[in-house]
């Protein structure tokens, strides 16, 4: 079954990189499995197989409308990761490529589970992975920021554990079997506990939250983010938070199919509309442009929540964003990375002037603000106006009139900070740094090709694509 090679090679390919003797060859694992992946994902997306209604793991419609996405991201971080490894040569690399390979195996697993356990299981077993890839440069900052990670994260998977009994319970009170498969529950629909439904939706909605970043649940990103190596940054933001957001609409589908949709689909557009606010308000006060690349993100699982609390519209926008989120994040990490170790600093105060030391990730890093804040014609923007038209539809005119205000405050934000580093003079500190790094074609290339097909998902999103989130909106919503 080729659903199930997408989480088999990726862990095999982890248990090769642990037995593999040398740190220089190791990283290649990590293209070649990400081509396998990449080829397995597009087949799949092009010819969807059949899929059995009880099944525990599926590349059901929702899988195929993300996770070609998520391959796609982690190929060109791989990719990268090659050269970045041969500049970290100081650095062991064998956990590193193994736990990198592990994620991806675990991401492919959490997208495709179609069982509420089997899901957390998936989604709390990422959050260890990752522990070592943000560990990695192995210095006091990314200590605590590891633990940071840890903790919050350690609780909202423990308060989406308390909501997946409290769902189990639903359907038992409700005369079910307890049965967690997500068309079990769905087909219970109103004989589910409305009580115990919405109680298990605030905890599920907290903690999967929690994985995304929501705000005011999004106090491990700006550490995490911060402290970890580009590749990883972009892996979290493009990857991770999205099969936390899978499992959100998962479940918002359960709440839908009990009748409580309208309590779901609201409290999914506050939460989103006040994680764009947060995110706005200290992107127009921080310094640091990682921490930067962090709030943003918060900014973007809030368009996401935004999304998926405006109906089937809306989802079908949200998993457009989804797309053009993930590409456009990894472009703007792999060359905020290249800026990182250029500058030899990370604020404001510490590196100026990439526009001379590192003069194609300096543009690369322009170019990427002005894609992830939504301007024409890169693919943001046509996902964002698709929201908003989502909005209007809807008749939720406040709605959009906070979502575009929110958005104006995060360009203001980005822009300042971009512009501030990439032009100036470079520090003395920056131009000794510059002697030990270069801009070859592994830094360069794989930003270019995820800004690039950014570009291509605005001007001419493919028509299989498009399919496959209608596919994956009326398996959510089916109609009456």
């Amino acid at each position: 079954m080729k659903e199930l090679a997408l989480i088999a090679v990726p862990f095999v390919a982890a248990i090769a990189a642990l037995l593999w003797p040398k740190d220089e060859t190791r990283p290649w694992l990590l293209p070649a499995t990400g081509v396998v992946h990449v080829a397995l994902t597009m087949w799949l997306l092009i010819a969807p197989p059949p899929v059995e209604p009880m099944a525990w793991v599926a590349f059901d419609p929702l899988a195929r409308a993300v996770l070609p996405a998520v391959s796609v991201l982690f190929l060109a971080c791989a990719a990268y990761a090659v050269s970045y490894l041969r500049l970290r040569s100081e650095r062991p690399n064998r956990v590193f490529v193994a736990c990198l390979l592990a994620v991806l195996g675990l991401l492919s697993a959490g997208h495709q589970a179609r069982h509420l356990g089997l899901l957390w299981i998936a989604t709390e077993a990422v959050t260890l992975a990752a522990v070592p890839l943000l560990h990695f440069n192995n210095t006091g900052r990314a200590f605590e920021a590891t633990w940071k990670y840890l903790l919050v994260g350690g609780t909202g998977i423990a308060l989406s554990l308390l909501g997946s009994f409290c769902l189990g319970y639903a359907s038992l009170h409700g005369g079910g079997g307890g049965d967690l498969t997500f068309v079990a529950l769905t087909a219970q629909g109103a004989g589910l506990s409305r009580p115990w439904v919405l109680t298990a939706w605030v905890l599920l909605l907290v903690g999967y939250g929690t994985k995304m970043g929501l705000a005011p649940m999004h106090t491990w990103k700006p550490d995490a983010y911060g402290e970890a190596p580009g590749i990883v940054g972009a892996l979290l933001a493009g990857a991770v938070t999205t099969v936390a957001f899978t499992a959100v609409l998962r479940v918002r589908a359960v709440v839908d199919a009990a009748g409580a949709g309208v309590v779901a689909g609201r409290t999914l557009i506050v939460i989103g509309l006040f994680s764009m606010l947060v995110a706005a308000l200290f992107l127009l006060g921080t310094r640091d442009f990682k921490r930067m690349l962090a709030y943003s993100s918060v900014e973007h699982m809030g368009i996401l929540s935004l999304g998926a609390g405006l109906g089937g519209a809306g989802v079908w926008a949200a998993l457009f964003h989804v797309w053009t989120n993930a590409l456009t994040k990894g472009a703007v990490f792999l060359s905020a990375g290249n800026i990182r170790r250029a500058g030899g600093g990370r604020t404001q105060d510490e590196v100026a002037g990439m526009a001379i030391l590192t003069p194609v990730s300096a543009r690369i890093f322009v170019v990427c603000m002005l894609a992830i804040t939504a301007c024409p014609p890169f693919g943001p923007f046509f996902s964002e106006l698709r929201i908003l038209r989502a909005a209007f539809a809807d008749g939720q005119g406040a709605v959009a009139a906070v979502f575009l205000a929110a958005l104006l405050f995060a360009f203001l934000g980005l822009s300042r900070l971009v512009f501030a580093i990439v032009d100036g003079r470079p520090r003395a500190a920056a131009k000794k740094t510059d002697r030990r790094f270069r801009e070859t074609a592994g830094v360069i290339v794989p930003p270019l090709v995820l800004l690039g097909l950014s570009l291509w998902l605005g001007v001419a999103t493919p028509s299989v694509l498009q399919e496959a989130w209608t596919a994956a909106v009326q398996a959510l919503f089916p109609l009456p």
